[in-house]
């Protein structure tokens, strides 16, 4: 029987009006895994009368760097490995200047020693405030990332581990 370990983690979205911009970096292609987790999200919003997010280049490089680091740095949490606070990790791919209106929110989750997009989706679901992350009206496009590693550091403790990060956000 092989056992299976599970987190997950909100930030609940968060609205700002700086200025504070960085140029976009482009995002690689989506893995199957990742592919997956945008369709489940999206099928699910559809589902409960929301419209689908738009698939963000910029979104997707925050979360995928974020992952990366986590993955990386051995830690779990959605403020940086320096403490910047979640939100300005975001800010500096997917700007808020210009923009009257902005905000953005994440979804972590990490699963030893992989996770599926369903059962992903089960597990956000199953929290009420990864659900109602998943499911704000005000959200239009999303970032999705997920990172594999053999021998994690840290927190994973030497575990094989998936570390899913979604970042959805708005700017109007």
């Amino acid at each position: 029987m092989r056992k299976a370990l599970a987190v997950v983690v909100l930030a609940a979205g968060i609205g700002a009006g700086s200025a504070f911009s960085a140029p976009g970096r482009p995002a690689t292609p989506l893995g199957s895994l990742e592919r997956g987790v945008l369709a489940d999200i999206n099928a699910y919003r559809v589902a409960n009368h929301l419209p689908a997010l738009q698939l963000s280049a910029s979104l997707t490089s925050a979360a995928r760097t974020h992952s990366l680091q986590m993955e990386s740095d051995g830690y779990f949490a959605h403020d940086s490995a320096d403490g910047t606070a979640f939100w300005r990790r975001i800010e500096s791919f997917y700007p808020a200047g210009g923009f009257a209106y902005w905000s953005v929110g994440e979804n972590l989750l990490w699963s030893s020693p992989d996770v599926d997009a369903k059962k992903a989706l089960d597990m956000w679901i199953a929290s009420p405030e990864h659900r109602k992350n998943m499911l704000d009206p005000n959200w239009r496009e999303i970032g999705v990332s997920a990172v594999h590693r053999v021998g994690a550091p840290g927190v994973y403790h030497g575990l094989a581990v998936t570390i899913v990060t979604t970042d959805f956000g708005v700017r109007r």
